[in-house]
């Protein structure tokens, strides 16, 4: 057994959110700026507000053993449920999402404090769960944990919030020892929800005529009549595999009902997503079939990203921002203006600096006391991890814009609470790591 100190902060981890809280500052300061160098908004100024409340919120759960929230942990997902409802019923609609509860230019967005809440209380769930969570009824019956939150938050309508929810699902169902097959059966199922819902806009969009064999995917009947034949497929091999144990006939049946599962729930996919959400897929494929309207954030954003070289224009010497190019500039794509006024060489620094703190993250949640805390310190883990994959693939033009800030460098207090919240229940598992 080894003592700690309750001053055994994880050095690393500190270091590298005081460095990007440093730069979101900065940045969230530049996107502020005209293009005379005339202040045009005091966002900053609310961002260090946000940033020192913050810090105070990390340092507090630091200090908390862990163990004492998991009492509290389903009256806290209970509690973010209820404020969702609240703000489906009663909140402020911003850019079209009914997503914000509060008063002028005070508000929150229980939605990301849902991802902490639903975090939490599924490592609960896995630590009961033990080793059954390799079987299909407990890996279903805990997804419900998460398909709650997503669907009321896909009512608002927040498409890309829901999705994070996503990523860390399958996270900790790997880490708690899932079977593989499980996760790509469900990750794989998502993928082609999407592309199916996709397809019969790409075919209008993109390829510009009708293509015959892709009208399963917009007639409703002949989708019925494919789905009714997968469904036999699927039926016939897992009568085969039952009857003659061969096991060909498990991955046919597996197949099937991949497709089956994904060409079905496209149907209501279909009906959930508004339009200007699937042009925001559509233009993830080609920005020019609408370069003034959906497609212009992503050329403005590429723009800046590539003007920005190696080293970069200069701390405030960016154009597209102070030309205010780049809608949503100082939240979703804040990303561009640093790689427009830092460069290539600012853009690896920033990667450098979310590397230290996923590595260090899976450090604690390989080394965590016991497997509640393991599973927490995994959830964060892949929350940071999918907030910086999807802001930087959009910025880049890689992936969908989905509204996906980033974490501890965009504008927002919400986000950034949600951040750091995580980062201190990370303390909180690093400092009580050892038996004492």
């Amino acid at each position: 057994m080894r003592s700690r100190s309750i001053f055994a902060f994880d050095v690393y981890i500190l270091c590298a959110t005081l460095a990007l809280l440093t730069v979101g500052i900065l940045f969230v300061y530049s996107s502020g700026l005209g293009s005379g160098g005339e202040p045009l908004s005091r966002e900053y100024v609310r961002q260090i507000i946000w940033a020192v409340s913050g810090l105070i919120i990390l340092v507090c759960l630091s200090f908390v053993q862990y163990k004492s929230l998991r009492p509290w942990v389903p009256y806290v997902y209970v509690a973010g449920l209820v404020l969702i409802l609240f703000t489906l019923l009663f909140g402020r609609v911003v850019n079209g999402t009914r997503a914000w509860l509060g008063v002028g230019i005070l508000g929150i967005q229980p939605s990301e404090f849902m991802k902490i809440a639903a975090i939490m209380v599924f490592a609960v769930y896995l630590e009961r769960a033990g080793a059954n969570i390799q079987r299909i009824p407990y890996l279903a019956a805990g997804s419900v944990l998460f398909l709650i939150p997503m669907a009321m938050i896909l009512m608002q309508p927040d498409f890309g919030t829901a999705s994070v929810f996503f990523p860390i699902y399958l996270g900790m169902c790997y880490m708690a020892g899932a079977r593989v097959r499980h996760l790509v059966f469900v990750g794989a199922s998502a993928l082609l929800i999407l592309v199916f819902t996709m397809l019969p806009a790409w075919e209008i969009y993109i390829h510009g005529s009708r293509i015959p064999a892709f009208a399963v995917f917009s007639n409703p009947r002949i989708k019925l009549l494919v789905l009714a034949g997968l469904g036999a497929v699927a039926l016939v091999a897992m009568v085969g595999l039952l009857m003659l144990k061969r096991g060909y006939f498990y991955w046919i049946a597996y197949a099937m009902s991949i497709l089956a599962l994904s060409l079905g729930a496209s149907l209501g996919a279909r009906a959930a997503i508004r339009d200007y959400q699937l042009m925001r897929l559509v233009v993830f494929m080609n920005p020019y079939v609408d370069p003034r309207g959906a497609g212009w954030n992503v050329i403005q954003s590429v723009t800046a990203v590539g003007s920005g070289g190696i080293a970069g224009k200069g701390f405030l010497q960016g154009t597209q921002s102070h030309y205010q190019y780049l809608p949503e500039q100082s939240t979703d794509f804040i990303f561009s203006i640093l790689a427009e006024e830092w460069g290539f060489a600012g853009t690896l620094l920033i990667f450098g600096l979310f590397l230290v703190i996923l590595l260090r993250g899976l450090y604690i949640a390989g080394n965590a006391r016991d497997s509640f805390a393991g599973f927490m310190a995994s959830g964060i883990v892949a929350m940071i991890f999918t907030h910086f994959a999807v802001n930087v693939g959009m910025a880049i033009g890689v992936m969908p814009v989905a509204g996906v800030p980033l974490f501890l460098v965009s504008y927002g207090g919400s986000s950034m609470w949600t951040a750091l919240a995580g980062i201190g229940i990370l303390m909180s598992i690093y400092q009580h790591r050892y038996r004492y």
